[in-house]
């Protein structure tokens, strides 16, 4: 008897079966050649099993015991023992696939599970009630968030929702059996998020005086870049990027609307220059999964990647340094405010995703029909829609004057 490689969605699994029973689990690679050598050590477990020269503990998850050599016998917490917030989120992080999330997804939730163990403290055993949820809410809301003002709601909500996802983890697993008590936690009203505006509009405001240091990170985070705007950033950070991937990454972002994360994920051949299109790989649409939409590319688009790839690296990776080794992400950051270092919008673009409010207000703003827009957004909340749909040109003066005069 031996165990077999499965591979599901780029991930490698093993099978096997046991006493008459079939197992499964995750070897957390995509690796094949890795895949390989684990299932190597799976084997040979499973035959130190059989002869009787490894006896299984009475506790033991199989698998795992398998994976580990009996170094690691338990997979999971029966609802006996006694579960910790930390425990649980020590077992879930555990049991994620390689690559199974973005990397700037798995930051995020590690800075809201470290909020959680921080007001709520990693001994709290489960399952939670509503007034802790409650308490963690309160504390929260005393914080100092970005930008110099308190945390809001919405961040709060957000570590409330990766809970969430961790919670019905650990119900599918079989440690909690109760339902996150989230019903029912009060929030203080919100504004909604400013509309997306011109410099001009912004410098406006400020010129009145009277805000907060908050309120004005606030409005240059509702900046939208006008075409002619875009073209002047765009030529200064070609004189003075440090790096030659920079230009023709801010150009692809600034002219397909595509976020940082799908330009880092974007590949040489995504690149159509036959049908003058490109294909964006996202993650966000359909969770687990990776899926695709089509962007027409401009000629300066065109004739700006035409000329990158004459001197790429090489490998498949679209964007760069050296062949098929992808950026990180906190270097991207760096680059972006290097790049404006010494034009007039240093401290002002909040960073990459500036570019994709630009591209869907610049939309709005030239007729373009909201139904082409959603399809080269890709995905997109009916709260972003509202920040750009007011550019939309309408006859609304027009009808008025047909009552008023």
């Amino acid at each position: 008897m031996a165990a077999w490689l499965i591979e599901e969605r780029g991930i490698f699994k093993f099978g096997f079966r046991y006493a008459g029973k079939l197992y499964k689990k995750s070897l957390k690679t995509k690796n094949k050649v890795t895949a390989e050598a684990k299932l190597g050590v799976v084997n040979r477990n499973l035959e130190y099993l059989e002869e009787g020269v490894t006896p299984l503990p009475d506790d033991a998850d199989l698998p795992t015991f398998l994976m580990t050599g009996g170094k690691r016998t338990e997979a999971k917490i029966t609802l006996s023992e006694k579960l910790t917030l930390k425990k649980l989120f020590d077992l879930y992080d555990a049991a994620q696939p390689e690559g199974a999330k973005e990397k700037n997804t798995v930051a995020t939730e590690k800075v809201h599970k470290k909020h959680f163990l921080r007001t709520l403290g990693e001994d709290c055993r489960l399952p939670l009630s509503l007034e802790q949820l409650q308490a963690h809410v309160n504390k929260r809301l005393k914080e100092p968030g970005r930008r110099g003002n308190g945390v809001g709601p919405g961040t709060i909500k957000k570590e409330m929702g990766t809970l969430h996802v961790i919670w019905e983890w650990a119900k599918r697993s079989g440690l909690l059996k109760a339902d996150l008590p989230n019903d029912g936690l009060l929030f203080p009203k919100t504004e909604d998020k400013q509309p997306f505006q011109t410099c001009k509009q912004i410098e406006q405001k400020l010129t009145r005086g009277g805000l907060s240091k908050a309120e004005v990170a606030d409005l240059w985070a509702s900046l939208y870049l006008e075409l002619s705007e875009i073209e002047e950033i765009l030529v200064h950070v070609k004189m003075k990027a440090r790096e030659p991937w920079v230009y023709p990454m801010m150009v692809f972002v600034a002219r397909t609307g595509a976020r940082r994360s799908e330009a880092l994920r974007s590949q040489v051949d995504d690149f159509d220059f036959e049908s003058n299109m490109v294909r964006i790989r996202e993650k966000k649409k359909e969770k687990g999964r990776i899926t695709f939409r089509h962007v027409p590319m401009s000629p300066s688009l065109i004739e700006t990647m035409n000329a990158w790839l004459k001197i790429h690296p090489g490998g498949h990776q679209t964007f760069c340094e050296q062949a098929d080794v992808p950026i990180r992400e906190n270097m991207t950051n760096h680059h972006f405010g290097w790049a404006l270092e010494e034009s007039e919008w240093k401290g002002r673009l909040a960073g990459w995703h500036v570019f994709r409010h630009s591209f869907a207000s610049n939309c709005a703003r030239k007729r373009v029909d909201q139904r082409m827009i959603d399809k080269w957004m890709g995905h997109q909340t009916e709260a972003m829609r509202k920040r750009y749909q007011h550019l939309f040109p309408d006859d609304q003066h027009q009808q008025l004057a047909l009552v008023s005069g």
